[in-house]
């Protein structure tokens, strides 16, 4: 401590050892209890920052906000001093390294390990939603990592309540990290429920399997705009050895528009894995299934339907192919007798059906523009949206509904423009690709045949010098 002369060496009954990490509001310290002896964290307020009186707030309800949550997967809050000039918190120490850390020293996780962690965090965060709270500030240097392998997640400072936010945060006013939050909360951090927490529960993921930070080197502007284009790159680009569920997973969790991601933790992770979490009814062990078996129920061209039984590779390989029709109106069950569901609401099956935001593919034509914003999925089953204006690029959905392929590339279209639709929202400029100003050495536009257009430039220059002489004769001899 002699190196910190701003911080005594005893705050309360906690005697500080060494300084851990620090941010803007403040400084953690390793320290001890002098009456146990137990080894804490001490999170310490900036006295400039204990001034105010909305942030000192802020971090009182942190504390609040830990001690409600008893999971083992969320850092413990133990004690609380709001007195001044020196105000802390004191919380579980644990004993490693932050997952933005170990980006940073080692690179992307494997898939496995960071499947295995999210969980760990998703079940924590679960805890918290079910408890009316949302943390709006997930992120790789907000998860600890104990060296035994648990997750942990941290820092509860911008945790809201669902139904309300004791007015700590301004209605219009975004808070988070720029690069993890999710767009909604750009525009107002008040409004953000249970879903702002799962982008960034994506964004997250992206990052350890990609060891890259999404939306990295733009300004919070510009991250605002791409994160609501879902202009990124997709995560199995960066990394090709992720795998195809994985990659569309953090998708979906990363779409723009809140109604396309997961509805909690426990989708997400489902998204992820494949297996539903969600404990089986009880029943006795003979009318449980003994193997992998499902049976499903769908409509052929003539609307009549039909049952059919198999394994889940099966029925995967059968929805790929589209041997089945249209999947949206197709429902499972893992009994004959049993409940039956749509395909959307089974994880074995919904990255079949469920397409997350296109993600916009670079172009290299310097006649395209970067103004199109791509029309929302249906959020089930697949749709072809209308085709942009002459000379845009317009995502064009595969023929197979596979949500583990990649997204779809563009394509040049030259069809008129569509009809408004209330569902699609674009975003475009009107001005055809033959009224551009090409670029400077640029080579003049071309006909469809080939020949370059009239130039009509001259001929209306000596209109206007005749048109002026003319006036001017007149005013003369008038």
């Amino acid at each position: 401590m002699a190196s910190d002369t701003t911080i005594p060496a005893q705050l309360g009954n906690y005697d500080i050892l060494s300084k851990i990490a620090e941010g803007g509001m403040g400084a953690v310290y390793r320290a001890r209890n002098r009456s146990t002896g137990e080894i804490v964290a001490v999170k310490v307020i900036a006295p400039a920052t204990a001034k105010n009186p909305i942030l000192l707030q802020r971090f009182e309800r942190e504390f609040l906000a830990a001690k409600v949550l008893d999971h083992p997967n969320v850092v413990k809050a133990l004690d609380y001093c709001g007195t001044p000039p020196h105000p802390f918190l004191v919380m579980e120490y644990v004993d490693g390294e932050s997952i933005g850390q170990h980006i940073e020293k080692y690179g992307p996780y494997p898939e496995a390990e960071a499947i295995r962690l999210i969980t760990q965090v998703c079940d924590g965060l679960q805890r918290a939603h079910k408890q009316g709270l949302v943390h709006r500030d997930v992120k790789p240097d907000n998860i600890l990592v104990t060296r035994d392998g648990v997750a942990k997640l941290t820092d509860m400072g911008l945790v809201k309540e669902v139904d309300g936010d004791l007015n700590l945060t301004r209605t219009g006013r975004g808070l988070g990290t720029p690069h993890y939050m999710a767009p909604e909360q750009f525009r107002n951090a008040k409004s953000v429920d249970v879903r702002g927490d799962i982008y960034s529960l994506g964004a997250t993921l992206y990052a350890m399997v990609t060891g890259v930070v999404p939306f990295d080197n733009s300004s919070p502007l510009d991250c605002w705009m791409k994160k609501i284009r879902n202009e990124f790159a997709a995560p199995k680009e960066l990394n090709p050895k992720i795998s195809d569920r994985v990659d569309w997973a953090i998708r979906r969790a990363m779409s723009a528009e809140p109604s396309q991601r997961p509805s909690s933790c426990r989708e997400f992770v489902e998204d992820l894995t494949g297996q539903s979490r969600h404990a089986p009814p009880a029943a006795s062990a003979a009318a449980a299934p003994a193997a992998d078996v499902w049976y499903l129920v769908y409509r052929d061209e003539n609307n009549v339907p039909h049952t059919v039984k198999g394994s889940t590779e099966g029925i995967r390989r059968a929805l790929r192919d589209r041997l089945l029709g249209d999947p949206s109106g197709i429902v499972v069950s893992r009994t004959k007798n049993g409940q039956f569901v749509p395909l959307h609401s089974t994880p074995e099956f919904r990255d079949l059906v469920v397409t997350p935001t296109t993600i916009p593919v670079p172009s290299a034509d310097p006649n395209a523009t970067a103004d199109y914003v791509p029309p929302p999925a249906s959020g089930v089953g697949l749709r072809k949206p209308p085709a942009p204006p002459s000379g845009r690029y317009a995502p064009v959905p595969s023929p197979t509904p596979t949500g583990a392929s990649r997204p779809s590339t563009k394509v040049r279209t030259t069809s008129p423009p569509p009809t408004p639709d209330a569902t699609i929202a674009y975003s475009y400029s009107p001005t055809p690709v033959s009224q551009r100003t090409p670029a400077p050495g640029a080579a003049a536009p071309r006909t469809a045949s080939g020949a370059e257009p009239f130039n009509w430039t001259p001929i209306l220059v000596a209109l206007v010098a005749v048109l002026i002489g003319i006036i001017a004769a007149l005013l003369i001899f008038k």
